[in-house]
């Protein structure tokens, strides 16, 4: 599994399984509703196993055991472990492994927790093809996956990480956390899946009903489905909508797709136990398709399976099925290469005329309209976003294109002059343009993210994704926008909107995002209770106590949940952080550094913490053990000049700037901080917030400085060109007219 970053999301590890799917019909094209039905539907309480379902799906049942959903984890034995056991080796990274039998079992003898080889009983085989995983038991009641895998299709052991050489103390590591099968893969391979983690003993009791994908991981458990079915009632022709099953024939795609979220897609579940709803965040959240999971424009970066694709699609928008694509029991296409496209879109597509491309070699429609990336070393999966290419864009801010990835010979600027030549200059309108814009998050773009948002036809997800981008803009419109989408009908926007509250003042938001408390949807009630709990004591209205209380429980249930994770406990230390436990915050970020020694984003807010309490050295050391571990991060460097200027130590704190702004600073407050320090120093600040303007042309806040440093050193005519680009930047900046007035005064 690979490192993502700074995401406050915990994620599983998939085996690019086929689409779960359910019963679908022919292609739909009827506009749905981005609001889902929260209404629970009647589930039944008792899994029976899939060969109770043989017995009335016999087709079904047939269909299903030659997918690779049944093949999703199995028991090693001699006719589901389809490695080469028979005393293979194979040698990547300086570490060399042993696959071997033993009293007819399986073991691997590879490199152990302590950097020692041993051998490990392989207990479960993983996955099927195109690459088959294994797994292996460890103390704590843990499985965990060995880090040499075995290409079904070359018939070989592989490392999905080559040239990654990794210390058994790492958390990347096979048999560290990011391999664990519990947490990060454990509930999309196996039936009715229960973790069962022990925060305080560090250990699990994980259970389940069935130990492969079976019909009840879709269908629900069928217990009060087999009863009804075979019951009196049902012969005298009583009926009950979806027959005491969750997903049933008539479901739109909204709803289908929330069966499917489970396990195709990057997103945080919340517990054991999920609510029998057709409402996605009422048991998970789903990333949002932002760096650094996804490319700027939305394509797929990061291994973030399909429902984050699909979700952005013109196909999703207007109630495409997964079933509308996919053989619900098998998984497989319904037809072959075009063919399939051809039941949905005119045949002229399907011609040279459309694609300029002609000849038995000609390219399919997914080879420009759903482009691959290949994840864990040889599994090629698809973008379902389904987006016309766009070198144009590639051209303007990088983003790649289905066009120069098979003519990887070309370039950019190639491709986009053979697109306006076929196509004409003007491109149909589509969200990535306006997204792309909006990514810089700066004033600059802000109308762009407006609009984004605003606009009807734009997919909720990126919607939210706007609203993301938005929150990170300091502008009154912002805040505006983003109370107008606490009342969206889309659960992820309103979500997205409280938490993009926590970057303004509490006074301009509590009592708006008090009243989602009470919001249908958990995700929402959550985020609300963890924005409201950092408000000051008397902002929170006595009438709010009762639904923040409940609200608040389902919060910390959530975060405990996932303790298991590093991600958890540093989820659950910024909580403490933010509440104003610093003692519990310590706890939980030392916690996450045990479980993920290269966790820096817990260091920076440790040394925070540190700071704070006036143990400076402390937070010091921290940030240097950081620098240590990630020297190239620029806002390790930034928080040490911020340490160093307060300690006093002025020349460090400026070479760790400069050091910061030379790795590419994060944000343009690295300049204006830096600025800051010249000018108390009697320096030279000028050259440095011309780089940061350089760096960050949009930024409001950067030609705001400069405006003042000039005025203030007798030069207002030099300030006058920097003022002219902040009001046409940002011309409702509310501190304009102050600045204006001291340009007036300061004469010429």
């Amino acid at each position: 599994m690979k490192r993502s970053g700074l995401v406050r999301l915990l994620f599983i590890s998939g085996m690019g399984m086929a689409i779960v799917s359910a019963f679908g019909g022919a292609c739909s094209q009827a506009n749905v509703s981005d609001a889902a039905d929260t209404t629970n539907v009647l589930m039944a309480n008792g899994y029976i196993g899939p060969e109770a379902c043989r017995n009335c799906h016999l087709q079904e049942y047939t269909d299903w055991s030659q997918s690779h959903h049944m093949k999703a984890m199995m028991v090693a034995t001699d006719s589901t472990v389809i490695g080469d056991f028979d005393n293979a080796s194979y040698t990547a990274d300086g570490v060399t492994s042993t696959f071997f039998k033993h009293d007819g079992k399986f073991f691997i003898n590879t490199e152990g927790h302590d950097g020692r080889n041993e051998d490990f009983e392989v207990k479960y085989t993983f996955g099927f093809s195109p690459l088959q995983q294994y797994l292996v038991e460890a103390p704590g009641g843990r499985m965990q996956v060995p880090r040499v895998s075995w290409d079904v299709e070359q018939q070989r052991w592989y490392h999905q990480y080559p040239g990654q050489t990794l210390h058994h103390r790492d958390w990347l590591h096979w048999t560290g956390a990011a391999q664990n099968w519990n947490a990060m893969c454990a509930s999309c391979h196996s039936t009715d899946l229960k973790r069962n983690y022990n925060e305080a003993s560090d250990a699990y009791s994980t259970t389940w009903s069935h130990a492969t994908v079976t019909c009840e991981s879709c269908h629900g458990p069928g217990e009060q489905h087999a009863a009804f079915m075979t019951s009196d009632a049902y012969a005298n022709g009583d009926r009950v909508d979806g027959s005491h099953l969750h997903l049933h024939k008539g479901l739109n795609n909204v709803e289908l797709a929330s069966t499917c979220v489970r396990c195709h897609s990057r997103r945080s579940e919340f517990s054991d136990d999920p609510t029998a709803s057709y409402e996605v965040l009422d048991n998970y959240l789903p990333a949002l398709p932002a760096p650094d999971l996804y490319h700027a424009d939305g394509q797929i970066l990061d291994e973030v399976y399909v429902y984050g694709s699909f979700a952005q699609s013109k196909m999703y928008k207007r109630g495409v099925k997964c079933t509308d694509c996919h053989q619900p029991h098998t998984g497989q296409l319904l037809l072959p290469g075009n063919s399939l496209c051809r039941t949905c879109h005119e045949p002229e597509y399907d011609s040279e005329a459309h694609t300029f491309h002609g000849g038995a070699d000609a390219p399919g429609c997914v080879s420009c309209h759903m482009p691959t990336r290949t994840y864990m070393g040889n599994d090629v999966r698809h973008d379902h976003s389904f987006r016309v290419p766009r070198p144009d864009q590639s051209v303007q801010y990088g983003t790649p294109n289905a066009c120069t990835a098979c003519h990887s010979n070309k370039s950019d600027e190639w491709a986009a002059a053979a697109v306006v030549r076929w196509y004409g200059a003007e491109r149909a309108p589509h969200y990535s343009d306006r997204l792309l814009a909006g990514a810089r998050q700066d004033r600059a773009s802000l109308n762009a993210l407006l609009e984004l948002y605003a606009d009807t036809a734009t997919p909720a997800i990126i919607r939210a994704t706007a609203m993301h981008y938005i929150s990170g803009v300091p502008d009154a419109r912002s805040m505006d926008a983003l109370r107008k989408a606490l009342r969206d009908p889309n659960a992820q926007v309103r979500h997205q909107a409280i938490n993009g509250m926590r970057n303004f003042s509490p006074d301009l938001w509590v009592k708006d995002v008090a009243l989602l408390l009470k919001d249908p949807v958990r995700a929402v009630r959550m985020e609300a209770a963890g924005s409201l709990s950092t408000i000051p004591a008397e902002l929170m209205q006595p009438a709010w106590q009762d639904a923040y209380r409940k609200a608040s429980a389902e919060y910390m249930a959530f975060m405990h949940y996932q303790s298991d994770l590093s991600t958890g406990s540093l989820m659950l230390a910024d909580h403490y952080l933010r509440t104003g436990d610093p003692a519990a915050a310590e706890r939980y970020y030392l916690r996450t550094l045990k479980m993920d020694s290269l966790a820096n984003y817990a260091r920076l807010n440790l040394s925070s913490l540190y700071n704070g309490q006036g143990r400076n050295n402390e937070a010091l050391a921290t940030l240097e053990e950081a620098s240590r571990i990630d020297p190239k991060n620029p806002r390790v460097h930034y928080n040490k000049a911020l340490l160093l200027a307060e300690m006093g130590r002025y020349k460090e704190a400026i070479a760790a700037f400069e050091e910061a702004e030379h790795l590419g600073a994060e944000n343009d407050r690295v300049y204006i901080n830096h600025s800051a320090l010249l000018q108390q120093l009697k320096k030279d600040a000028e050259p440095i917030l011309k780089a940061g303007l350089l760096r960050f042309p949009g930024s409001a806040d950067l030609l705001a400085e400069i405006v003042g440093l000039l005025i203030r050193s007798g030069r207002p005519k030099e300030a006058d060109r920097y003022l002219a680009r902040w009001r046409a930047i940002a011309p409702q900046d509310p501190r304009l007219q102050d600045m204006q007035r001291y340009r007036t005064q300061a004469g010429d």
